[in-house]
């Protein structure tokens, strides 16, 4: 194996790829149709199984009704801040993650890596990557599911740092909370996060991608539906009759600029996104997602779908349109600003590791985002995970390692500020 970037990395590295390999065997796919929470059982089953693994370390476990996992690992200095470590039970909707077989590439040679199903490929000339991880031990899925990296990974390095604090009292650390929970994926689990029972000052997701990201800025994010209804009639009696509202709706979507969809923009811009369209001749939904760094420009996305659509609406005055706009989170950079301390203490940590920090804004949400919101200070860390959200998913041990030094070096930080 490639060395890892630490002694301490390197210690850890066995025991965290077990415990990925077998929490990522557990299907906890999330639905964006089920209206049960936890919005699948195997969210539950994974809970149950972590739940019994922090009591086996020494920690006090709470399993909430909300599909929370809760544990708190005493500290061995007084005086210090209580800091949490979160990390999402599920893994997401956008492709199959039912059966995963994960596969481990030991010391990869930097070239074209074909999975056993699917004929899927990583390939270093698209993933970029790669490149960086030529000697690592890799783990992928079989090529015909997601990996479940996100957030498996982060479960593991989390729980595996937590075992070695536990297993060295000898080492200074403040008190840890420690929370797994469901249905990230969907937007939905951190706003039943018990934020108050939790009891930290601050926490830190670990939901991350590449080697020595730490972020603290996101997207701001809306949802928008435009719900069309025409009038219909049979088509062959249709002349001057028949509004038909899925044409509306096919209007509406190609007249959006395509220079603000996700697939034309990159870095700090914003976009909009087409997730779905239902549509018959009478009634048709058009659901869209809004994303900025800035929220007035935000504003302004969302105004402009509103315009095109009442512009193509109000061309067949017997139509009706409908819109709704639903907030789903806001940039976390809003709340994190006040405390510089909680982004600092992540940047000494990773330091501590031998790493340089990474700070790049996510082109996305965490639970991070809804929990800063909610009073709770909550950066993002890197986990080693790649290609989030397919079949192509991977992760590198070493990295994964490092991430799971970086919390251990987490507690020290934060045990170093205890105060007399």
């Amino acid at each position: 194996m490639t060395a890892c970037t630490s002694e301490l990395a390197a210690a850890l590295a066995p025991g965290l790829l077990e415990r990925f390999v077998r929490y990522a065997r557990v299907d906890t796919q999330s639905s964006t149709t089920s209206t049960e929470r936890p919005s699948t059982p195997g969210q539950w089953d994974l809970a149950r199984l972590l739940a019994e693994e922090l009591r086996a370390l020494g920690l006090e476990v709470e399993e909430a009704d909300t599909g929370f996992v809760y544990g708190t690992l005493p500290a061995t200095v007084e005086g210090a801040d209580v800091i949490g470590l979160s990390a999402h039970l599920d893994v997401s909707p956008d492709a199959p993650g039912a059966g995963v077989e994960p596969v481990v590439h030991p010391n990869y040679d930097g070239g074209v890596l074909t999975l056993p199903r699917a004929g899927t490929t990583l390939d270093p000339e698209r993933m970029p990557a790669l490149r960086a991880c030529v000697g690592h031990d890799l783990v992928t899925s079989s090529g015909d599911t997601l990996l479940g990296a996100d957030d498996k990974a982060g479960i593991a390095e989390i729980v595996s740092a937590v075992a070695h604090l536990a297993a060295h009292p000898e080492l200074p650390r403040p008190t840890i909370k420690v929370a797994f929970g469901p249905d990230e994926e969907i937007g939905d689990g951190a706003t039943r996060f018990d934020v108050a029972g939790f009891g930290a000052r601050c926490a830190y997701t670990l939901d991350g991608s590449t080697l020595g990201e730490l972020q603290d800025e996101t997207f701001s994010a809306l949802q928008v539906v435009l719900r069309i209804t025409g009038v219909d009639v049979h088509p062959g009696w249709a002349k001057g009759i028949l509004v038909n509202a899925a044409r509306l709706a096919g209007r509406i979507v190609a007249a959006l600029p395509p220079e603000l969809t996700p697939e034309a923009t990159e870095g700090r811009e914003g976009f909009l996104h087409v997730t779905g369209i239902e549509a018959t001749g009478t009634q048709a939904t058009v659901s869209l997602i809004a994303r900025d760094f800035d929220d007035a420009l935000l504003d302004g996305h969302v105004a402009r779908v509103r315009r095109i659509a009442e512009e193509v609406v109000a061309s067949e005055p017997r139509a009706t349109l409908e819109v709704e706009v639903h907030e789903q989170y806001r940039n976390m950079r809003l709340h994190l600003e006040a405390v510089p301390e909680v982004s600092a203490a992540a940047e000494e940590a990773i330091r501590r590791e031998g790493i340089e920090p990474v700070r790049t804004p996510i082109r996305g949400g965490t639970d991070g985002s809804i929990l800063s919101a909610r009073g709770l200070p909550t950066p993002n860390l890197f986990t080693g995970g790649h290609e989030y959200h397919s079949v192509r998913e991977w992760a590198s041990l070493q990295e994964m390692a490092a991430a799971s030094a970086v919390v251990v070096h987490l507690a020290a930080v934060w045990a170093e500020r205890a105060r007399p």
